[in-house]
């Protein structure tokens, strides 16, 4: 019998993955081994998929296990899906949204002003797991989310809310929700004109995220199993590029899926381009690119080049070949189309999360400002996912992604250097830095093969 300190389960929409650790609470803690099986949420009870994916690390380790405890990520049933309503797009309904997006949701819907029937009514059809209310600075314009609140509360959905706005129309909204929805009070995620609060609003998302999962259909069973946090997997992926950044410096993420591309970035703005910057950006920020996706959205990304310029690039029918492109690619022409897509929805998701500068002209002139995420500074581009880590090019993908020479793109320069997670456990590890922080950084490092002088 093998005894494993800590198992840490990643609960997919289809695959469900177990990976083991041991040596917690130790400086010379290690990864032993990952398990995978279909993920049983239409079956009605997501641990039957958790179980064999424990067999299957059985049979990889050759051993019965035990373990002590046991954590978990999830990204099934439906994942985490809220809708965000603010009061000005560029201002708290931004804000708002990247507090929801770091978190790990999906976003399903934005609103900016106050709530029409239409923005009710689909409100209504996509069933959020979460509702996110904000808009107005500390003391500022309060009739908007006092309007929005009742409005939601209208709806008679018994839907969690978070209130992340104006902090003097608390106690109104509290007597609005009340005996109504669960409401949750956070810092306002925009308390002052060029100021973002995101972090409160996210660790709030987490909580009721937990609070959700262990109801959703197939995932009731899942409390009695798992004993440690359960955590939204884009957030747990998140948690360990924040952890990462204060040991390593700047960094960026890019997970490219099946379905969607993820790109995370633990940043500071450049001192050039803080002067410059019209609007703040938070340090830690995620995308998702629900249109780039290797196998459901390839048809997508192909688009985005155009059918007859990739058969050139390629040299065979792309249209054919994508026809036939299995989930996970084997041949050769396979693997090469795989990659080809990768590097499309690499650069693309890259280029959609990173900010640009623009020239303006005014009174004294042509002058510069600039607006979104700053990746200049980004010392790390760390790839992760099942294309990134899997294909052979993973790395030369990412090599690519460095822009060259000054550009109007606020991409990461040449000087980034590229890691793989080889093992593809980093949402795992982020699972695990949220109750043991100084071993997962030590995973982490190992899985990236970073040693401590920051050589590869």
């Amino acid at each position: 019998m093998l005894n494993i300190d800590v198992l840490v389960a990643e609960i997919g929409s289809t695959t469900t993955i177990v990976n083991a650790f041991n040596g917690i609470r130790t400086s010379c803690p290690e990864f032993l081994g990952q398990g995978i099986a279909p993920t049983t949420v239409e079956d009605g009870d997501v641990t039957v998929g958790l179980k064999n994916a424990i067999k299957d690390l059985e049979q990889q380790v050759e051993d019965k296990i035990q373990w002590g405890k046991i954590m978990a990520s999830s990204s099934a049933a439906g994942g985490l899906k809220m809708t965000v309503h603010g009061l000005v797009y560029d201002m708290t309904v931004k804000a708002a949204k990247e507090a929801a997006l770091g978190a790990g949701a999906i976003i399903r819907m934005v609103t900016a002003g106050m709530l029409t029937l239409a923005d009710l009514k689909k409100i209504s059809e996509i069933k959020p797991n979460i509702i996110l209310i904000a808009g107005g600075v500390d003391y500022g314009e309060k009739d908007t989310v006092i309007y929005n609140a009742k409005k939601i509360t209208e709806l008679k959905m018994d839907i969690p809310v978070i209130y992340a706005g104006n902090i003097a129309a608390r106690d109104e909204i509290g007597e609005i929700f009340k005996d109504k929805n669960q409401i949750f009070f956070v810092d306002n995620v925009y308390p002052r004109i060029d100021e973002l609060v995101v972090e409160p609003a996210r660790k709030v998302i987490q909580q009721v995220f937990e609070e959700h999962i262990i109801k959703a259909p197939g995932m009731e069973k899942i409390r009695t199993f798992v004993d440690g946090p359960i955590m939204p997997t884009p957030g747990a992926v998140m948690n360990a590029a924040k952890a990462l950044k204060e040991e390593i410096g700047d960094l960026l993420v890019v997970d490219v899926g099946g379905a969607t591309t993820d790109v995370h970035s633990v940043a500071e703005n450049s001192e050039e381009i803080a002067k410059i910057l019209i609007a703040p950006e938070p340090e830690a920020k995620r995308t998702v690119e629900g249109d780039l996706g290797i196998f459901i959205n390839r048809y997508h990304v192909i688009e985005i080049v155009g059918y007859e310029k990739s058969t050139k690039i390629l040299g065979f029918d792309v249209k054919e070949a994508l026809e036939k492109l299995p989930p996970i690619p084997s041949t050769p022409q396979e693997i090469k189309l795989a990659e080809y897509l990768t590097q499309i929805a690499c650069k693309t998701g890259l280029e959609r999360h990173a900010g640009k500068i623009k020239y303006l002209f005014g009174p004294a002139g042509k002058y510069a400002i600039a607006t979104g995420k700053d990746l200049t500074k980004v010392k790390w581009i760390i790839g992760t996912g099942g294309a990134l880590t899997k294909l052979p090019r993973g790395k030369k993908i990412l090599e690519s992604l460095r822009c060259p020479e000054k550009s109007e793109k606020l991409l990461p320069t040449q000087n980034a250097r590229v890691l793989i997670d080889s093992n593809y456990i980093m949402a795992s590890l982020g699972v695990l830095c949220s109750r043991y922080s100084s071993e997962g950084i030590i995973l982490l490092k190992k899985d990236l093969s970073i040693n401590e002088n920051f050589c590869i």
